[in-house]
């Protein structure tokens, strides 16, 4: 009898564990969704460099929650839901920018180095995604990991709040982007795993 109490017990936390992991990984995948489709829209021209630094600010602003709300290692159902509140808005601007009068130049040196900006994010934010998946990234790791994401995206906005993203600009951004690459595969490959100190 006590066996079988232990045993659903131990299966209750593995459960719970999981399922932590499968909603923080949802909402870091959604970062993922939402860089994608900034980065097609000024690959496509349907985004300016300026509107891309307006919807950087906002990916910033929901890293920021995103990084708040995993602090503790928990993801609750009302900070979920706030997250999620953030994200659609954020959608919406994104759509509503990528189908509005406003045009951009792809080929633009600028708008050049702001897709290969937007592409890093997509990257890093995948590797924190994978990192929660497999379990070598706990939730507050990856919280602290969104911080830096956040850093990235305002130095992102800041660089294209004029409209034009210079070689200096871009520079400045892709030291933060290589700092925070050197974060995310320390914390992924220093030994903690997800259950021991989540």
């Amino acid at each position: 009898m006590k066996t079988t109490r232990l045993l659903t017990a131990l299966l209750l936390t593995l459960g719970a564990g999981a399922s932590f992991a499968q909603t923080a990984a949802t909402t870091v995948q959604r970062d993922v969704n939402q860089q994608t489709r900034i980065e097609q829209g000024l690959q496509s021209g349907a985004l300016n460099t300026k509107e891309a630094a307006k919807l950087e600010r906002e990916e910033s602003k929901v890293d920021r929650m995103q990084a708040n709300a995993l602090k503790d290692g928990k993801l609750t159902p009302a900070e979920k839901a706030r997250l999620q509140a953030a994200q659609n808005q954020t959608s919406r601007d994104i759509a509503a920018a990528k189908h509005n009068e406003v045009t951009g130049n792809p080929q633009s040196a600028s708008s050049q180095r702001m897709q290969a900006d937007v592409q890093r994010n997509v990257n890093q934010e995948k590797r924190i995604e994978n990192g929660i998946q497999n379990g070598s990234l706990t939730n507050r790791e990856a919280a602290k990991l969104e911080r830096g994401q956040a850093r990235v995206d305002r130095k992102e906005a800041r660089a294209g709040h004029d409209g034009h993203v210079g070689a200096a600009e871009q520079a400045h951004v892709q030291r933060a982007e290589n700092h925070q690459s050197r974060r995310i595969f320390k914390q992924k490959h220093d030994g903690q795993v997800r259950g021991e100190k989540s």
